[in-house]
């Protein structure tokens, strides 16, 4: 029996290769998986042109995934170093890589990167369609839209950003509300511009089966994108956000009318009492989707730290329902970040994305911590550096300052409390000298 794309499977009850590597990952019994994606609350990002993808999947009750941007501007156009950043991010962990990529020599970075990784891969064609094709924005045609939509599909991505639920009553909104930070989001605002300088409807929105027709070919899943996101706690959860919240649920019913897969994206910046409750709106505006998040970042005075703040916020939203977080650098807001602020935004995703996990009790995420608890317990300095996170950093700390007692660390030393309890719990004395 054939399948045009991984919903389709599901719902004819096709096993599929994918679903069987995502089964095995997450530890559960693919039959499970199978049904939830059948209706839409799992998904497997799984471009056909993708052949050196490694499947993961997105959604209820599977690992909390996270996502690393990437990419080419007129500012910063060395593929090789972006290349560079690409492995690291991989070897770090990253389950998804998108290629925000504006200026340049785009396709070829693009091309090589879903050549190589490993890692699902989404793009926002938006970006590219002004450096595509040397137009201005007021010039480009509904039909060179599609025209880049259609080379990033070709190309191999797994997953694109389109921000079709900004039509013209959402823009309305904009217009309307007292926000201070209007649109934050740059294909959203790219789209509001185009919008108001043709005085026409969002291409994307008014020629979505379009879409469909050429995500349903390749097995492209639709990220719906959030043109609205708060980019600042003063605008969440206001109209504008939540009236294209709305239209990203209806459009969601009709991807799936056509077995094509969605994630919808959200905010943006926000306060951590309003979290839990964004998340359960867009779980219901949109029908269970899987939910994508920038952050959100909790408080909006901590330039140069925007790690810390949205891995607060990525926590309490990934507990709370949201199946996949982007990650923020400490350049957030300042400048393209470097390959330092790529590693601490990194890190500080993960930690949220593990920490939500143990909290939602998906299948074995508590084991980890358990066993470095263990090495602790046994004073074994190599295995807690193999458990670790990020393995470099407390090898590193460690041997910066070495103890008098191998079996302490240079804060406590001989008054270690694990190290007290061992020899007393083993019935040895302890003395002064020891």
């Amino acid at each position: 029996m054939s399948y045009s794309t991984q919903m389709d499977a599901a719902r004819k009850g096709i096993t599929t290769k994918a679903m069987q590597t995502v089964a095995a990952k997450e530890n559960i019994r693919v039959e499970d998986l199978m049904a939830k994606m059948a209706v839409g609350r799992n998904i497997i990002p799984s471009n056909k042109n993708h052949t050196s993808l490694d499947h993961e999947g997105v959604g209820e009750g599977l690992r909390t995934k996270i996502n690393v941007n990437l990419g080419i501007s007129k500012d910063a156009q060395d593929l090789d170093l972006e290349m560079n950043k690409v492995r690291h991010a991989l070897d770090l962990g990253a389950e998804a890589i998108m290629d925000l990529s504006c200026y340049g020599k785009t396709r070829e970075f693009r091309t090589k990167l879903v050549k190589m990784s490993p890692a699902m891969i989404g793009t926002v064609p938006m970006y590219d369609a002004i450096g595509h094709l040397e137009k201005d924005l007021k010039d480009i045609t509904v039909d060179e839209f599609f025209q880049v939509v259609e080379q990033h599909i070709l190309d191999g991505v797994d997953f694109l950003t389109i921000h079709a639920g900004l039509n013209r009553r959402a823009a309305e909104r904009v217009n309307k509300d007292e926000r201070l930070t209007r649109i934050v989001s740059r294909g959203g605002s790219l789209l509001f511009a185009w919008m108001k300088l043709n005085d026409k409807e969002n291409p994307f929105f008014e020629n979505f089966d379009r879409l469909l027709d050429m995500c349903e070919e390749y097995d492209v899943t639709l990220s719906l994108g959030d043109g609205c996101r708060p980019g600042c706690l003063h605008d969440a959860t206001d109209a504008a956000q939540v009236e294209e919240l709305i239209e990203l649920g209806a459009l969601t019913k009709r991807a799936w009318e056509r077995n094509v897969q969605v994630m919808i994206e959200g905010p943006g910046h926000m306060a951590m009492n309003e979290i839990a409750g964004n998340m359960m709106l867009e779980k219901r505006l949109c029908h269970g989707a899987p939910f994508y998040v920038l952050g959100p970042l909790v408080t909006d005075v901590a330039p140069g730290y925007d790690h810390i703040t949205s891995a607060i916020g990525g926590a309490i939203a990934a507990m709370n329902g949201a199946d996949f977080l982007c990650y923020v650098t400490p350049a957030e807001h300042l400048r393209l970040p470097d390959l330092d602020d790529m590693k601490e935004g990194i890190i500080a995703v993960r930690i949220a994305a593990h920490a939500a996990d143990i909290a939602k009790g998906i299948p074995g995420a508590r084991d980890w911590d358990d066993n470095m608890a263990r090495a602790r317990a046994a004073l074994d300095w190599p295995g807690m550096f193999e458990l670790a996170m990020d393995k470099e950093k407390p090898k590193a700390y460690r041997d910066s300052s070495k103890p008098e007692h191998e079996d302490s660390c240079s804060m406590c030393g001989k008054m270690c409390a694990v190290r007290t309890m061992n020899r007393i719990m083993d019935g040895e004395d302890l003395t002064l000298d020891d």
